[in-house]
């Protein structure tokens, strides 16, 4: 009779347990495998006018004021637009960048040190541009557009995951 109670209480304390370990899963480790699983990749897409107009440079462009100037032969940077996205593979996101000119960025393929974007301009609706950039976490690409006004559209994307 005394294996019986030890038994109970014995099968008692794995079920609080489990039921401890299971409430950890679903609300701290859950969240993190569904977004893996999914393949989201927070994608900043930054839209910068670059001419030789001046020789400012915008403020929100310090951290690829370097990368800007070994480039591109530009004297002026000013930042158009700054747009954060959480990209899904294979689903594009159209972006309205400036004066007739969009972009259509799409994740297509995230593995664990890279994301790999296909990358679209469009202007008045016709492919001006259309490549492929692979990106590692917290690294930015630049990439050079359409003539704008008096000088250039410059894209700087980065990636976070």
């Amino acid at each position: 009779m005394a294996f019986r109670g030890n038994r109970r209480r014995l099968l008692y304390v794995m079920g609080k347990r489990a039921n401890v370990i299971f409430v950890v899963f679903v609300f701290v480790l859950a969240p993190l495998f569904v977004s893996t699983a999914l393949g989201q990749v927070q994608t900043r897409v930054r839209i910068i006018e670059a001419s030789n107009v001046g020789s400012s440079i915008d403020p929100a462009l310090r951290d690829v004021h370097d990368q800007l100037g070994s480039l591109f032969n530009f004297t002026s940077y000013r930042l158009l637009r700054d747009e954060s996205l959480s990209l899904v593979p294979n689903r594009p996101s159209a972006i309205n960048a400036h004066e007739g000119v969009s972009l259509e960025i799409t994740l297509t393929k995230q593995q664990k040190k890279t994301a790999v974007y296909q990358i679209r301009i469009l202007r008045k609706g016709s492919e001006i541009l259309d490549t492929k950039v692979r990106l590692s976490p917290g690294k930015t690409a630049l990439i050079g557009g359409p003539k704008h006004g008096q000088g250039s559209i410059i894209l700087a994307i980065s990636a976070r995951f």
